[in-house]
């Protein structure tokens, strides 16, 4: 029978994926694998105490965040296994982006019946993220919301949390080289995408775990009024404007007198200066099976 490491974080989303456990392992068990279930302790390799040679598949159950522990986790140990997602954080970007069913259960007969793909991972001054990197205004809200507001209202928290920071509105001058050139720019806000929603919220419309780019979208210096109208433009109809820039590219340079917090799907960044590329097929991920 081959085996399954399935690692949970009680804390993520609605801190529920410890009563499904019991309903996710006998999926596994049905679908021919021996399910071993580990808590994540943040802090320490979930491998640094498994023989990889002996699993067959890695489960993640949590959010966004988690699943980048994981993903560094492995690579950090040379590890190239298959990822299954089971979705139980609170927005689940990167789960959205390849289809996961946001039922747990569910998500774990998705894995059984799914393929082995390999997918687009980002890479910041060695540090690796599935969906988003970023730093500015909202960019560090998933690190100061509290989790038992996330677990509270869910997505909603990001919102008012970000209210707050507006206030602390900060303009970052960059220096950014990339595929097509370089330029410089006093940006509100900084985002790189290798998925298409952060927070929950589609900002990257175009963009796709499976095309080799990065979609980074940057807002330009402007008043309080002429930023709030650029980004409802943007939400509205998702082109940039005035004060929003998209680049896609494979590979960016950036360096700034600065030294902002930066953020990796929900979790403390890299420091400045920054080098960022597309790891083109980078991961295995268990994706549903297409039609």
């Amino acid at each position: 029978m081959k085996l399954a490491l399935i690692l949970y974080n009680i804390k993520a989303g609605h801190a529920k994926i410890r009563k499904s456990l019991d309903e996710i392992e006998e999926v596994f068990l049905q679908g021919g694998y021996e399910p071993w279930s580990q808590l994540i302790e943040f802090g320490k390799n979930p491998f640094d105490e498994v023989e990889p040679q002996m699993l067959d598949l890695v489960v993640v159950c949590g959010g966004d965040g988690t699943i980048n522990y994981v993903v560094n986790a492995m690579k950090a140990r040379g590890i190239d296994l298959p990822i299954g997602i089971i979705p139980a954080g609170t927005a689940n970007d990167f789960a959205g982006a390849i289809g996961m069913s946001k039922n747990f259960v569910h998500a774990a007969r998705q894995i059984i019946g799914g393929e082995a793909e390999r997918v687009d991972c980002g890479c910041v001054n060695g540090l690796y993220f599935i969906n988003v990197f970023s730093f500015g205004l909202f960019t560090t809200t998933s690190q100061h919301t509290p989790d038992r507001i996330k677990h509270r209202i869910g997505k909603a928290a990001y919102l008012i949390e970000g209210q707050k920071e507006l206030h602390r509105r900060e303009f970052i001058p960059l220096h950014v080289k990339h595929d097509g050139g370089e330029f410089d720019i006093r940006s509100l806000i900084t985002l790189v995408f290798n998925g298409e929603t952060a927070g929950g919220f589609h900002l990257a419309r175009k963009a796709s775990v499976r095309d080799g780019m990065l979609d980074m979208l940057m807002l330009d210096k402007c008043n309080i009024f002429a930023c709030s109208w650029a980004i409802l433009l943007y939400l509205i109809n998702g082109r940039p404007n005035f004060a929003i820039r998209h680049i896609r590219t494979s590979h960016i340079e950036m360096s700034s007198p600065l030294s902002p917090l930066t953020d990796v799907d929900g979790q403390h960044g890299a420091d400045f200066p920054l080098t960022i590329d597309c790891i083109k097929g980078g991961i295995g991920i268990v994706c549903p099976r297409r039609a």
